[in-house]
């Protein structure tokens, strides 16, 4: 099929995936959605799934189409994932654009939810409305990989974020704790961590850092669950984590095994999950295959009584990782490992 999409077809998807990337970090558990109506050629409307609650892409790219004084009767919809057919937290978007009388529906990914799972594609098709499927489907796979490992596994997808200095160390003990990264490499960690569900670390890191890990350098309407693994309650009474007004779990020992801390997770709609602790927390992650992203993060710092990370090239390999790219941020370079 991919062979027979034309290249306007290709160029209408990818701006659906354009539109749908303005609802990163709000809406999760739902997916980033977007949509295009086309109509004689020309895009007549956009919408995408802005927050929870609010309007589903295809809705709004029907009122889009309203507003703008255009008639949705006879156009053709791109949508990056296939349209719901339930009620939830707004009506199915197959009603939707049946109302609007759209001829066609081009797919980029079928919706794995249980919830969907074909019966959106079905419920047009019996309705006379033509169905395409699969344009620009990876795509659409990669913008929605949470939400995609979420239906498959029922448990978060996991990303590791680590600093090292150029010796491969992650804290410096001759100093007080501290940040060893550029005011540019911290935005970059809190945009990651802004689409981020929950963050996860270990009990050394609050007692050596005492950390917020909330979102405060980039725009947010929410803030991710905090999770401390903290096996003999370790965790000071004046943390931070615990007396601030957002949320925070504390894992003792009925959780030693992280698969069943993930299937928690997962049952509470927690789709990724980034683990900040330190090389004991992140080691155990690795080790027993559950790391599905590493941003290893390199500094020009040196530091002076170095706790070594014991993460190289070998280990992440083993973990079943492989390296996916290499960025920039501020003075800082980061290798990114993905399970693929």
């Amino acid at each position: 099929m991919a062979s027979l999409w034309t290249t306007d077809e290709k160029g209408f998807m990818q701006r659906a995936l354009d539109v749908a990337e303005r609802g990163r970090g709000r809406v999760s558990p739902n997916p980033l959605v977007g949509c295009v109506l086309v109509k004689d050629g020309e895009v007549i409307a956009e919408g995408w799934h802005d927050h929870l609650g609010g309007l589903h892409a295809e809705q709004m790219a029907i009122h889009d189409a309203e507003s703008n004084g255009h008639s949705s009767n006879g156009a053709i919809a791109y949508v990056t994932l296939e349209p719901c057919n339930h009620f939830g937290r707004t009506p199915p978007c197959t009603e939707s654009l049946m109302w609007a009388g759209v001829k066609e529906v081009i797919v980029a990914h079928y919706d794995p939810n249980p919830t969907v799972r074909g019966k959106g594609i079905q419920v047009l098709q019996d309705a006379g409305i033509q169905v395409r499927q699969g344009l620009l489907e990876a795509e659409a796979a990669i913008q929605m990989r949470p939400f995609l490992h979420w239906c498959q596994h029922r448990h978060p997808l996991v990303t590791v974020k680590m600093a090292v200095d150029t010796l491969g160390s992650v804290d410096d003990r001759s100093l007080e704790a501290q940040r060893f990264t550029s005011e540019v490499c911290l935005d970059h960690v809190h945009a990651l961590r802004k689409e981020c569900d929950a963050v996860l670390v270990g009990v050394e890191t609050v007692v050596r850092d005492n950390p917020q890990l909330t979102v405060r350098r980039v725009e947010t309407e929410r803030q991710p669950l905090r999770v401390i693994i903290d096996p003999n309650q370790r965790t000071p009474e004046d943390a931070i984590l615990l007396n601030d007004e957002h949320q925070t779990l504390v894992m003792g020992k009925e959780f030693n095994s992280l698969p069943a801390l993930l299937n928690l997770l997962g049952d509470q709609e927690i789709q990724r999950l980034m683990v900040e602790g330190g090389p004991t927390t992140i080691g155990n992650f690795l080790d027993q295959g559950l790391v599905d992203e590493f941003y290893l993060i390199h500094s020009k710092a040196t530091h002076q009584q170095p706790v070594a990370s014991n993460i190289d090239s070998e280990r992440l390999s083993s973990a079943g990782l492989s390296h996916t790219g290499t960025e920039n941020w501020g003075d800082e370079t980061v290798h990114l490992w993905t399970r693929l």
